[in-house]
């Protein structure tokens, strides 16, 4: 177990050096900077001219190593987080990177956490119920929803819910986490309401299509094993069909789906991305987004670096959970 563990860890650590390397990249592809933005800023805002607006310009290029060769601050970049745990300056927000991180990446997670935990919990639970009636109307029911469900995009789900909430229900302040009068409240059983009445939407949208993906995977799984001859043998033992699905079918139809889990947090993550930049709620989605826009390549490295360190996270726990699982997977 030990040496399945040590051989996991270290194709993480080569696998993560390698999404650093490529999305810092990606991202100084584009022609110019962020200062190019903040010196179109200085002339259309501030009112100097544009030789002026340069001039500045320069220095904090100079001041910050903008002119260095990619390579150069790639690795100025990466021993920054390594050695001082620092994530650069945010030139937008004028501020360290890891400062806004830390204040904004909590709220990430616990949307997209939360989303996970619903959509698998249902979507399995669903899927275990219409495997054992194939073909029934709940079966045919389940496969509408999940294809309605993977074909929507949640940009469109999203705009669907702000018109309904805004328009048809009247609720205020729905591009924030909380009511204004409970924004800087201590934490009490209202706020929690508060809290669960604006951030439902984002979880919705995030986990909307996970429901219909585990569904569709569990059906899928159970079917083939109940086809099984241990589940025959397990029938003709005289155990009931409810012993029969959840001691010897169920346990072994998870085995997907506990792989599958490796790859779902991104992909609740990008659920909750595109839900927060729509809904402008104040999580790293809309920050994200808006370094993308104005070329503030330290929020974006490091943000392509940290869901490229979840992914790899998600798949190794995925791996030491099927190792659990199931002990033949540790000496392939």
């Amino acid at each position: 177990m030990i040496r399945f563990l040590i051989g996991r860890v270290i194709s993480a650590a080569i696998v993560l050096t390698i999404v650093a390397a490529v999305s810092f990249t990606i991202i100084q592809l584009p022609p110019g900077d962020f200062m190019d933005v903040y010196e179109n800023q200085l002339v259309n805002l501030g009112g100097q001219t544009r030789d002026e607006a340069k001039v500045q310009a320069d220095k904090l290029r100079e001041r910050y190593g903008l002119n260095d060769p990619v390579p150069v601050q790639f690795v100025n970049w990466v021993t920054g987080i390594v050695t001082r745990g620092e994530f650069g300056y945010s030139f937008a927000y004028k501020k360290d990177v890891g400062e806004l991180i830390a204040e904004r990446l909590p709220r990430t997670l616990g949307i997209a956490l939360a989303a996970h935990l619903i959509s698998t919990l249902v979507g399995v639970s669903l899927g275990i119920y219409v495997a054992n009636r194939q073909y029934s109307m709940a079966d045919n029911l389940a496969a509408l929803f999940a294809f309605i469900a993977t074909s929507i995009p949640r940009f469109s789900l999203a705009l669907m819910i702000i018109y309904i909430l805004a328009f048809q229900l009247g609720q205020e302040h729905v591009s924030s986490l909380f009511s204004p009068e409970y924004v800087l409240a201590p934490w009490s059983i209202e706020k929690g309401l508060d809290l669960l009445k604006h951030v439902w939407p984002v979880i919705f949208i995030a986990g909307f299509g996970g429901v219909a993906r585990n569904l569709r995977v569990m059906r899928g799984n159970l079917l083939d094993v109940l086809n099984e001859q241990y589940v025959t043998t397990a029938r003709s033992k005289g155990l009931t069909e409810r012993k029969v699905i959840n001691r010897h079918a169920v346990p072994n139809a998870l085995h997907p789906i506990v792989a599958y889990q490796g790859a779902i947090l991104p992909y609740m993550l990008q659920g909750e991305l595109e839900a927060a930049i729509v809904l402008g709620i104040p999580t790293l989605a809309p920050m994200f987004y808006d370094s993308l826009l104005n070329q503030d390549i330290y929020i974006s490295g490091s943000m392509m670096l940290i869901y490229g360190v979840l992914l790899v996270l998600g798949n190794l726990i995925a791996d030491l959970l099927l190792a659990l699982l199931d002990p033949r997977i540790r000496y392939s």
